[in-house]
């Protein structure tokens, strides 16, 4: 360690949260050009690249322009919103281009595969009449076009949607036009229309194409002769603005904020560069729309986060290899999940084991006639959710089922509404939100009575209950009858309902009332116990790091001699590795086929480590405005398989990024050294201690997986 320590200046040492979460994306977009991720998973990731940038328009970019309208004392230095907006500007730029370069270099790669993604233009005769066909049986119902008269208000224009504005001449009277908007239905229909395949090709065309060679059909009635049609989006602010009224319930607020933010102040709109000026200004115009909203120009095709759906066509070599989920090795089929607990502790990680297990407990404890009562919260659900059958199962047969549904889920408020709706029909209770807060802890929590007595039993998960996207976040889930964590998962429950003081708990850290005190106190255990010279380490694996206490005292650690390594998915806004400061911090990211969102902290302790997993990042509104929940892991084998974890992915050479202070998503030099690539490594880690279990069933091995990795 450096002996000169630089004084700790949290605004000079530190990456923009925005900035920094562009950094995030441009790994996403390092995914789609790394050559070695297989083909369709690369068009895939554009998808997500996409998405990502769109969300971050609607929420980040938004909540900065409303920055700048505060009459309030401007932010200097990294953090000004001016400086911060211009520089969003130019690195969306730069990675637009390296997008659109990648989606081209793609479409050559696919061609190559035999599988040809075309326009209306290159259709022949057979496949026109195939379009034309689609066109009357599937398309034509959910077209409906907005003519551009000269006093239509456009406020009907749906965020993130794309539409056509087309232009309509007839070829005798070329000056006389018209023009109208089209909506692409992408909702209703699949972006991508398969054509028939023939020689073993494989043609795709996009929905906006379709009806770019329908438009004659469409606008028949007018007499038109010729079309041209561009493609625009519009993106909106995604802000709720709750009202304040006390005779209305707050389902019913939400409702009606949530038709507000679909007329919401556009910050984003992107139009094919190609589009007449006229037909531009007109709807621009009409849309309430300059410069200053981000304008931009872009290429033919928008609202590429339909590629995440993109068709499965192709060899298998083009796709991941399978990893069916595996068995857990404590647990066999017709066991009893509940009569295993009482024994011991159990850790899911998923994706790499079955999300089943975690539906089968929740079956099971609603057909016990020992089970008297099932509370769970809810985050983002399924849209057909087996977790959600399972409790309107238990409270058909009679349990006391209890349920906290976050309303407030951003961009799942709706289905969170409808399914609050559908959950007290089946006579579930519902626990409404806690205005102020949002509960983002993962918690299940089963009383059943044994020998005339209450026992408890618990779940506290790092990610939602929801069986798709448990199939790709890579999360853990700690299922456990001590009676004290149990118990304790049930005072969070109580203080749901309650909503007066919070309750004491000697376990579990529960935000927004221990979480930023407890981390705070095992760093500075840490720091106390390097100062005298004693071994002092902690790993800590979150999605973000954004809050400026808990950057401070990591770098505080750092300069006490403390090593830290981190994990970090997303955010990160402290700077590794800089002298006096920060060269005891490593910070690594891993963005490969699943999503790492599971977050772990494992402390040195002065030799007796201490675990830990939860639902908190270390950002101001988990620390200090939602109720998370971390839960210490006690068992020691589950604490090894934790430490086993980490240690891999900080081992991982493949698709880890590290960032300095002079540079940012640099691959980790291998040199010699043996290719590690973590997802991978903790499925194999996983199917063998299955295997060392014993309970053997049929699943690819890992020389198989290795084949088709290296293919």
């Amino acid at each position: 360690m450096s002996r000169e320590k630089l004084k700790i200046n949290y605004n000079e040492y530190h990456i923009n949260r925005e900035i920094s979460w562009l950094h995030f994306n441009a790994r996403v977009l390092q995914e789609a050009i790394d050559p070695t991720t297989p083909l369709i998973e690369r068009v895939k990731f554009l998808g997500i690249f996409s998405n990502n940038r769109d969300e971050f328009f609607r929420v980040r970019v938004a909540s900065l322009n409303r920055l700048l309208k505060l009459p309030l004392k401007r932010i200097s230095g990294k953090d000004d919103p001016t400086l911060v907006i211009s520089q969003i500007k130019e690195i969306v730029a730069e990675q637009e281009k390296v997008f659109t370069q990648t989606y081209h270099n793609i479409v050559r790669e696919l061609a190559r595969k035999k599988i040809y993604i075309i326009n209306e233009r290159r259709l022949d005769e057979e496949q026109g009449r195939f379009i034309k066909q689609f066109y009357q049986e599937e398309l034509r119902q959910y077209l409906f076009p907005i003519m551009l008269d000269n006093f239509q208000q456009l406020t009907s224009i749906k965020d993130g949607s794309i539409y056509l504005a087309v232009e309509l001449k007839r070829s005798a009277d070329p000056e006389n036009r018209n023009y109208a908007l089209i909506k692409v239905p992408q909702k209703s229909l699949s972006r991508f229309v398969i054509l028939p395949q023939r020689d073993n090709k494989h043609y795709l065309i996009l929905l906006d194409d379709v009806i770019r060679f329908c438009l004659a059909e469409i606008f028949s009635m007018f007499g038109y002769d010729t079309f041209e049609a561009y493609t625009i989006k519009v993106t909106r602010d995604a802000e709720l603005e709750i009202e304040d009224d006390v005779s209305k319930s707050f389902l019913e607020k939400m409702s009606d904020s949530l038709k507000q933010r679909k007329k919401g102040v556009p910050v984003r709109f992107v139009y094919d560069e190609d589009i007449p000026k006229k037909l531009l200004k007109r709807i621009t115009k009409k849309l309430k729309i300059s410069e200053e909203d981000n304008m931009r120009s872009g290429g033919r095709y928008h609202n590429f986060k339909d590629f995440m759906s993109f068709p499965k066509v192709g060899p298998p070599d083009l796709f991941y290899p399978p990893f069916p989920p595996l068995d857990h090795p404590e647990i066999t089929h017709k066991q009893s999940i509940i009569k295993k607990l009482r024994e011991k502790d159990i850790m899911f990680h998923f994706p790499y084991q079955s999300f089943q297990y975690i539906i089968d407990f929740l079956r099971e404890a609603s057909i016990d006639p020992q089970v008297r009562e099932i509370k769970m919260t809810f985050y983002r659900a399924a849209k057909y959710s087996n977790v959600v059958n399972a409790l309107v199962n238990a409270a058909r047969n009679g349990k006391k089922v209890t349920v906290f549904l976050e309303i407030q889920a951003r961009f799942d408020e709706e289905a969170n509404i409808t399914l609050a709706g559908k959950l007290h029909d089946e006579g579930v209770k519902i626990i409404p939100t806690i205005p102020g807060y949002k509960v983002h802890s993962k918690l299940i929590y089963i009383s059943r009575m044994e020998d005339e007595k209450e026992v408890h039993y618990a779940n506290i998960s790092t990610g939602n209950f929801n069986e798709s996207t448990a199939k790709v976040y890579a999360d853990e889930s700690l299922l456990t009858a001590n009676q004290e964590i149990a118990g304790e998962v049930n005072k969070v429950f109580e203080l749901f309902e309650t909503r007066y003081h919070p309750p004491t708990f000697r376990h579990l850290i529960v935000s927004p009332f221990q979480s930023r005190n407890f981390f705070t106190r095992m760093l500075e255990k840490e720091i106390a116990n390097a100062r005298k010279g004693e071994e002092a380490w902690a790993i800590i694996k979150i999605n973000n790091l954004v809050d400026k206490k808990m950057v401070t005292r990591l770098y505080q650690a750092s300069q006490a001699g403390v090593k830290i390594s981190m994990i970090v998915r997303g955010i990160c806004t402290l700077i590794p590795g800089v002298k006096g400061l920060s060269e005891n911090i490593r910070v690594v990211s891993i963005v490969d086929r699943f999503l790492e969102h599971s977050r772990i902290f494992i402390f040195c302790n002065g030799g007796e480590n201490r675990y830990y997993i939860g639902s908190s990042d270390w950002m101001p509104r988990n620390l200090d405005h939602r109720i998370e929940v971390t839960t210490p892991v006690f068992d020691p084998a589950i604490q090894k398989e934790l430490f086993d974890i980490v240690t891999i992915q900080l081992k991982d050479n493949t698709k880890a990024r590290v960032s300095g202070e002079n540079f940012v998503n640099r691959y980790l030099e291998t040199g010699d050294q043996e290719r590690t690539r973590a997802q991978f490594e903790l499925y194999y880690y996983l199917k063998e201690k299955l295997e060392d279990s014993k309970i053997v069933h049929d699943q690819p091995e890992k020389t198989e997986l290795i084949q088709q990795q290296s293919t």
